[in-house]
């Protein structure tokens, strides 16, 4: 996969480790801990142990077994090109945006983002299970204003066009029919060159 959401604690934990990090990064292709530790200059006995942890917490997938004599080589691979954690991982630690609900906070940005990230998370993860899909669309557009004022003043207009298409699309809450989607547009600096 592309991207893999994370939503266990312990897994969340495992990909946030030096070493199992680095363990990730190197089984990009398959591998076996034997290659590995060629590679990486690190004893096959530890990265084994490591393997095993990330391939006991979903992190790893076995893609084939190769006999040489009396040894078992087992290749692995990472199950994601990239990973995302979800908030879902800090369970009650999760930013709640209701409390936080302020249109001009960096605070609440966060905890809209962080929301966004549980959700649209747990909504793919859900679909690929099921083996469907769900519809998504995503904006994205970096904007130079001239000057502060010129970006309140396209935040106003913005946030005016957005409750005429919400008011124009958006079904009674009586209806039977239609599904609910949520909404979030955000803005906030960009980061300059070299930021980390």
């Amino acid at each position: 996969m592309d991207l893999e959401v994370i939503e266990d604690p312990r897994a969340a934990a495992a990909t946030l480790d030096p070493m199992r990090r680095r363990l990730l990064a190197g089984l990009g292709e398959p591998a076996c801990a034997s290659m590995l530790a060629a590679r990486l200059e690190i004893p096959r006995q530890k990265i084994t142990y490591h393997l095993n942890q990330m391939a006991e917490l979903g992190l790893l997938a076995q893609v084939e077994l190769r006999h040489k004599g009396i040894m078992t080589e087992r290749l692995l691979q990472a199950t994601a090109a990239s990973y995302v954690i979800s908030p879902e991982s800090l369970a009650s630690l999760t930013p709640a945006p209701e409390d936080l609900r302020n249109e001009f906070s960096a605070t609440w940005l966060l905890a809209l983002a962080a929301r966004t990230i549980r959700e649209v998370g747990a909504l793919l993860i859900g679909a690929r299970r099921a083996r469907k899909g769900f519809g998504t669309f995503a904006i994205d557009a970096d904007i130079v204003f001239a000057s502060a004022r010129e970006r309140a003043e396209f935040s106003a207009e913005l946030g005016l066009a957005v409750a005429r298409l919400a008011t124009k699309y958006h079904v009674n809450t009586n209806s039977t029919t239609g599904r609910a989607h949520r909404l979030v547009v955000a803005l906030h600096p960009t980061l300059k060159e070299g930021t980390p």
